[in-house]
């Protein structure tokens, strides 16, 4: 017997209605983007598994306040955006802002090529502006379209594409811009 997979909203429901499984397949499936937008918001790795912690006690907290108009990972999107910004206000967390001229060595180059270009990519990530850290956050991890990005950060959908071009400018300039102007050819591909 095959099974249609559960549509977001019958997921919400089911989590809502006690289905420990519903439920931790809703955390299987967004705990990557929750880690790391939280990891991007606050730039260190404690911080944002504290966050993950934080949003995914308020999602088992309010599922059913999610009513299936919006995809669930745009509300789980706004979830996580909110805690962020409630642990900046209560004090608890403080975003940490990387300067690119201080960024820490690469790691040695007998690790993977992945490996080192996720963790550049990391830290190139912690020199944007958080709002285009969001959008392209929200776009990215979340897989929001530019319309869903939009609502879920309350502004028009055109400030959310330009959020999202000019981060990909600024990265693009970080990562493809050899140290010394000398090309290491390490990230060609991207």
């Amino acid at each position: 017997m095959v099974t249609r997979p559960m549509s977001d909203l019958e997921l919400a429901n089911a989590a809502a209605s006690g289905d420990e499984s519903a439920f931790a397949a809703i955390v299987r499936e967004n705990a990557d983007a929750v880690y790391g937008h939280a990891l991007r918001f606050f730039g260190d790795r404690t911080s944002a598994e504290d966050a993950t912690q934080e949003v995914f006690i308020k999602v088992f907290r309010t599922i059913s306040s999610f009513d299936g108009r919006a995809r669930l990972s745009t509300w789980l999107y706004r979830v996580t955006h909110n805690v962020c910004l409630d642990m900046v206000r209560a004090g608890r967390r403080t975003p940490q802002p990387v300067d690119p001229l201080t960024f820490d060595p690469l790691p040695a180059a007998d690790f993977a090529d992945d490996v080192v270009f996720a963790s550049a990519l990391g830290q190139a990530m912690g020199t944007l502006a958080p709002e285009e850290r969001d959008a392209l956050g929200a776009v990215t991890l979340f897989g929001l379209s530019y319309q869903e990005a939009a609502e879920a950060l309350g502004v028009p959908t055109g400030t959310v594409k330009s959020r999202v071009f000019r981060a990909r400018r600024a990265l693009a300039a970080l990562l493809l811009e050899p140290e010394g102007g000398a090309s290491d050819g390490l990230h060609a591909g991207v």
